[in-house]
């Protein structure tokens, strides 16, 4: 069985990401420092496949801890790389933060793929990478424009780094820009768990919902789209896991046109922040209290995917359609809602 070291695997799209390689007969290994996450990840990933995943409590930007673990662990046959903070508005407001993190994370980790020699890397990267896009939907040879976002940023110099390192050094790699992830794993043992505020639209909407937030804002509704919101490619995190376990299948069969091969993640349909919230309304049978705010820095205005190359070279298949995705997503919110409960009764009687 291939062992796959995952970072980021205590985080949204790591953690279904390792569900997904463990039920396609991989052995896995995780680092994350757990600074925008917990453990509550591991022990769902348990639940669900009933396989304890060592996780390595370790920041990518101290080399000498990150070094350690390849040290530990000598037959790692592939990378797959989420470690990295990926809010566009805290970007905006924290540039340096998000250089220092994401950039010296890479750095620190590509060191060690060229020490140990690690022969795959599979690359998280995003749709930022496309700035705002003259046509949509986006191909991977549409140009990348600049980026909006400190964020979209590190993404556009983690590829470039990625590429040239691969030229020179004895690996296979793949990027993959992916769209925006929702959802949760249909058994509710995972989904996304945003530390503080929620920074992406559907945990603010599901958190709304519950009670948590008493108003959501959506941010702008004068852009010139159909409803004046933001249109975006809302793609079920599910299928996202799964794309990462076809692409290191797809290194692992030497199936790779180049050294650094590149794919959309997206379902190919635009759907804008207010149809979202619509169709929120239609699954759940709740009314949202939200408000139209001013736009947000850092936002594009319209992105969506054409996504014919994962299907055509990874064998990729879209599963979820957005009542999927948005009713996983609240079935989520709906379980740690009943887990808080318990536990303040539990509270009550001690």
């Amino acid at each position: 069985m291939p062992t796959i070291l995952v970072t980021g695997g205590c985080g949204y799209i790591g953690s279904h990401t390792i569900v997904d390689l463990i039920e396609n007969n991989f052995d896995v290994i995780s680092i994350d420092d757990n600074s925008r996450s917990t453990n509550i990840a591991i022990d769902g990933i348990q639940k669900i496949t009933g396989k304890r995943i060592k996780n390595y409590k370790v920041d990518l930007k101290d080399f000498n801890d990150t070094r350690a673990v390849f040290q530990e662990n000598q037959h790692i046959d592939g990378i797959i790389h989420f470690a990295a903070y990926k809010a566009v508005g805290e970007s905006v407001e924290k540039p340096l933060l998000y250089f220092e993190n994401n950039m010296v994370g890479l750095i620190n980790l590509l060191k060690c793929v060229s020490e140990f020699n690690i022969p795959h890397f599979v690359f998280s990267s995003s749709c930022t990478v496309y700035g705002n896009p003259d046509n949509i939907p986006v191909t991977e040879k549409s140009p990348m424009k600049e980026a909006e976002s400190p964020y979209g940023a590190t993404k556009q110099m983690g590829e470039q780094m990625i590429k040239d390192f691969s030229k020179v050094n004895n690996i296979s790699s793949i990027l993959l820009r992916y769209f925006n992830p929702v959802g949760a794993h249909p058994s509710t043992y995972i989904g996304e768990l945003p530390i503080g505020k929620p920074m992406n639209l559907v945990p603010a909407i599901t958190q709304t919902a519950i009670g948590k937030i008493s108003t959501m804002f959506v941010h702008g509704n004068d852009y010139d789209t159909r409803d004046g919101s933001c249109i975006r490619d809302y793609i079920h995190v599910c299928d996202i896991a799964h794309a990462h376990t076809l692409g290191i299948q797809y290194l692992l069969d030497k199936r790779n046109r180049t050294n650094c091969d590149i794919f959309n993640l997206g379902t190919g349909c635009g759907v804008t922040v207010l149809e979202a919230i619509h169709t929120f309304e239609e699954v759940s049978g709740l009314k949202l209290n939200y408000e139209i705010g001013p736009r947000r820095l850092g936002d594009v205005v319209a992105i969506f995917a054409n996504n014919e190359l994962a299907i055509q070279k990874l064998n990729w298949q879209i599963k979820y359609d957005l009542n999927a995705m948005l009713k996983t997503a609240w079935d989520w919110e709906l379980k740690l809602k009943e887990e808080e409960d318990l536990l303040h009764n539990q509270t009550l009687l001690n």
